[in-house]
């Protein structure tokens, strides 16, 4: 087994009301910046063990699946590292 760190970004799916990034989105706004479009996300790091880095995504998709993320109005995205 080797020791890896996953990280999982979770956020709401386009055209899901994310008012925490809509109030961002207009402070930024009033201080200068221009932007096109802002999402807030949540991002876990989660240390674990496993056979290869495949097996560590997918026990980490799995978390998503099962607890992280709604899948009904949420996207989110695994990467893996190996943890040193």
């Amino acid at each position: 087994m080797t020791a890896y760190t996953a990280t999982v970004t979770v956020r709401l799916k386009r055209g899901v009301l994310d008012p925490e990034a809509e109030t961002t989105q207009q402070a930024l706004e009033r201080l200068g910046f221009e932007l096109g479009d802002l999402r807030s996300a949540d991002r876990f790091e989660i240390d674990l063990d496993a056979d290869d880095e495949t097996a560590a995504a997918d026990r980490a998709g799995e978390m998503a699946e099962r607890l992280l993320a709604n899948p009904t109005i949420h996207d989110y995205d695994v990467a893996v590292e190996p943890r040193e």
